[in-house]
């Protein structure tokens, strides 16, 4: 979500590789984020009382039953179960602590089709400030099961779905100096090059709060687009 999506186009498209579709006044003046001809992600307008960032959606067979979980494990509707025309039912909520998140049950649409590639979505973090509660919501909602990642700090761990154990993101603290954020999802995209990734960020009106690290996972990076929406990016092992 973003004050002007059209604003934000050309910064994505030198960071992420991505094209857009013409914006659809039926939905709002959204607009679905390409990489080679498959959908990514989407760009809309803010909703009101909310701030430009990315939102981490997840699938659901069946929209209206998870969001009576939500509710049931003491989440909140930030918009109710709506469909968007043909192609699918969904909402946003927040978790207990406070991390907003959204729900869809696909019809004509299925998602993103570009996941654990250059340009597209390949991990997510909920960083929390309280993990356990977190852990306990999502686990109600979802099935999700959770696994400490090895060398990370105590309290973060993975999380997987009952029926497949690969880990899907992960959930922790705030990071050391960052006393008074709120919970949120973070989105990790993927790039070719860190550095190259870098350079076209803080060129094209966005910036690089956190400078490349190397990690046992990857190269990563933490940016911002001109509107102040964070997301990392890494890279992606040579094929």
């Amino acid at each position: 979500m973003t004050p002007d999506p059209s604003a934000v186009a050309p910064f994505y498209s030198a960071v992420l590789g991505w094209t857009f579709t013409e914006p659809d006044e039926k939905f709002g003046g959204y607009v679905m984020a390409m990489k080679d001809g498959a959908p990514a992600a989407g760009v809309g307008p803010l909703m009101e009382g909310s701030r430009s960032d990315w939102t981490l959606y997840f699938a659901s067979e069946n929209a209206d039953a998870t969001a009576a979980r939500v509710s049931g494990a003491d989440g909140a509707m930030f918009a109710e179960p709506a469909d968007v025309g043909s192609l699918g039912r969904m909402f946003v909520a927040t978790d207990p602590t406070g991390a907003v998140f959204g729900v869809w049950q696909a019809k004509d649409f299925a998602g993103a089709a570009v996941t654990n590639a250059p340009g597209g979505l390949v991990w997510e973090d909920l960083r929390s400030t309280d993990p356990d509660a977190a852990r306990t919501f999502y686990n109600a909602v979802f099935d999700f099961a959770y696994d400490h990642v090895k060398g990370a700090p105590f309290d973060y761990t993975s999380f997987a779905t009952a029926s497949d154990p690969r880990p899907l993101g992960g959930i922790g603290s705030e990071a050391p100096g960052t006393d008074g954020v709120d919970s949120h999802w973070l989105v990790y995209f993927g790039v070719d090059d860190v550095a190259t990734a870098i350079t076209a960020a803080t060129g094209n009106g966005g910036a690089a709060p956190v400078p490349a690290f190397e990690t046992p996972y990857g190269t990563m990076a933490g940016l911002t687009d001109p509107a102040g929406a964070a997301f990392y990016v890494v890279q992606m092992p040579a094929k």
